[in-house]
């Protein structure tokens, strides 16, 4: 049986509750408290973004807890987790940025892999694979080339799928808007863009429902 918690806000939300790891993952996943405690040897744990975590990580100085019953704050059970004391046999997957990552000591950490951006040459050639049409390609490309801000942040590639949402739409139709050249331009036409689009849904499946 696989489970997983994500790492978000939630966990930050009870760092000042004591809980065992039995009764945290009752919080998340209330179909387990029918299931053999035993089976959660298992158990796959994903945390997702350990860098937004607001806990204390002190891999040295927290109390050693091997006992999944037993009461804890959430973060002694979560260093217990990664260092082995609890379910030894679990698989731990963890995603952060590196000055997070970097407080895991080496010996708790069997596999390292780092997802890295686009380079320059890897950016124009998502724009040429994500656009068909290859003159407005370019000419996103070019716009981009212009800003240095927003080249830079293009070796995310997320923010090449904004970017290429944004300026498919501004430099692909004979709109006067102006065209972002600042990161808050660019952020601001792709909520503006999105929020269209679910207005739009909205009012379709109202006529659909009207009908």
């Amino acid at each position: 049986m696989r489970k997983d918690v994500r790492y978000r806000g939630e966990l930050n939300l009870m760092k000042e509750q004591k809980l065992s790891l039995v009764e945290l993952l009752h919080v998340f996943f209330k179909e387990m408290k029918e299931m053999d405690i035993s089976r959660l040897e298992k158990v796959l744990f994903i945390f997702d973004g350990l860098d937004e975590c607001r806990f204390p990580l002190d891999f040295q100085k927290t109390v050693r807890v091997c006992d999944v019953t037993e009461s804890a704050p959430v973060h002694v059970l979560l260093i217990n987790l990664i260092k082995g004391n609890l379910l030894p046999s679990a698989l731990i997957w963890i995603t952060s940025r590196p000055a997070a990552a970097d407080q895991i000591p080496s010996e708790c950490v069997h596999r390292v892999t780092e997802v890295r951006g686009f380079s320059d040459p890897q950016k124009e050639k998502y724009f040429r694979k994500r656009i068909s049409d290859q003159n407005l390609a370019n000419k996103i490309i070019t716009h981009l080339k212009s800003s240095r801000s927003l080249y830079i942040m293009c070796h995310i590639p997320v923010f090449c799928w904004i970017s290429a949402a944004v300026l498919e739409r501004l430099l692909g139709e004979a709109e006067s808007g102006e065209i972002p050249k600042t990161l808050t331009q660019m952020y601001t036409d792709f909520l503006i863009i999105q929020t269209n689009i679910i207005r739009e849904k909205y009012l379709q499946k109202q006529e659909s429902d009207e009908e």
